[in-house]
């Protein structure tokens, strides 16, 4: 393509990044919905066939995942436990609804209204959000600084990082200090967190060490693109595809999925799951993080251990000039200069393996060209 012209490529390319942009985090807003939402409901047969009824026409035959429990207890057991967002209890027991705002405070408000629209129900908060934080707002602004943390981390672990060796040490050492500084910051002074914060340092620094190994060794098989791979798909559609804001189960298609097994993603859930329900159903978030960082560790380790490849340069001291072959070349005889050209230039064809390489010597001191 024509030099004059590359530069107008923006006109084109600039409105497809913010169509793309514009897309990946307004969709999942704009198609916020329940789809298979565990909920609990206590109740006699007829009454929760009733209910059920009334779930579906509100939001489709798939809009709620229905949990049977016995008693109160057992529902709210459920909730703690994070088997079920809330739960509805029927006369004669209710009615009551039991929520957790801690779990999503979007799919508490929902239920409120809900139950309120069809059942009358009295609410009540089993898991409510800590003081400092009442409305989950602070928590969810948390989810993009700690992966752009990690992002950073990775990118300046690759520039400065020399070797394999140091650059795991670095990524080990910066997650761990980024995760312990989050946590002072958003439990010690903020009151954002609730719940061990040895627990909570862990569940972020293992986020951060996901995000950056990956991009480190994204960049260090790829070069300074991956950095750019990296921070469009774990920053840009991670933190998009979150479900933070509102919950996984609210997201439309590929997007609950494709948020879910993101560090972004995987990282907010868990830190939900430690600081507010002691660690319950952390088991799936946590082994997604652990791949990733598995992953970027790996790609860090290997793509460091391959010896980088050597090509031919030349040598230049005083007047004399030497040309270094690849590592392996098999050496070819040497061949005496010949002065072919005019007074003062001397040329000279010297084969390495396949290749004919000829050196011209301008004069004695001035050097070589190729």
């Amino acid at each position: 393509m024509n030099a004059r012209l590359r530069p107008y490529l923006l006109v084109v390319v600039l409105p497809l990044v913010a169509a793309f942009l514009l897309w990946a985090f307004a969709w999942p807003a704009a198609r916020i919905a329940p789809r298979s939402l565990p909920l609990g409901v206590v109740g006699s047969d007829p009454a929760v066939v009733r209910v059920e009824q009334q779930l579906a026409a509100h939001a489709g035959p798939d809009g709620f995942a229905i949990h049977r429990y016995t008693d109160a207890d057992a529902a709210r057991t459920a909730i703690e436990h994070r088997d079920v967002y809330g739960a509805l209890v029927l006369p004669p027991a209710g009615p009551e609804l039991l929520t957790a705002s801690a779990a999503s405070p979007v799919v508490a408000t929902m239920l409120t209204q809900l139950a309120a629209g069809t059942l009358g129900t009295t609410v009540t908060d089993v898991v409510p959000l800590p003081a400092g934080d009442p409305h989950g707002s602070a928590f969810v602004a948390g989810v993009l600084p700690t992966v752009i943390a990690g992002l950073g981390a990775g990118a300046l672990t690759f520039l400065l990082g020399r070797g394999r060796g140091q650059r795991l040490l670095l990524l080990l050492l910066s997650s761990a200090a980024i995760g312990g500084a989050a946590v002072a910051v958003s439990q010690g002074w903020l009151g954002v967190l609730t719940g061990r914060a040895v627990a909570n340092v862990g569940v972020v620094s293992l986020t951060v060490l996901a995000v950056s190994s990956a991009v480190c060794g994204f960049a260090v098989l790829l070069g300074h693109k991956g950095i750019g791979i990296g921070s469009l798909v774990l920053m840009l559609l991670g933190n998009a595809w979150s479900g933070a804001a509102s919950a996984p189960e609210l997201l439309p298609g590929a997007a609950y999925w494709v948020g879910r097994l993101l560090p972004a993603g995987a990282g907010a859930t868990a830190l939900r799951d430690s600081a507010y329900f002691g660690g319950h159903a952390l088991g799936f978030p946590l082994t997604v993080l652990g791949a990733w960082a598995v992953f970027g560790l790996g790609l860090v380790a290997l793509a460091g251990h391959r010896a980088p490849k050597r090509s031919p340069k030349l040598v230049a001291t005083g007047g004399a000039t030497a040309l270094s072959a690849p590592t392996g070349a098999r050496p070819e005889p040497e061949a005496a200069l010949t002065a072919t050209g005019p007074a003062g230039e001397i040329t000279h064809t010297l084969p390495i393996g396949a290749t004919a390489v000829t050196i011209t010597i301008t004069s004695a001191n001035a050097g070589a060209t190729v």
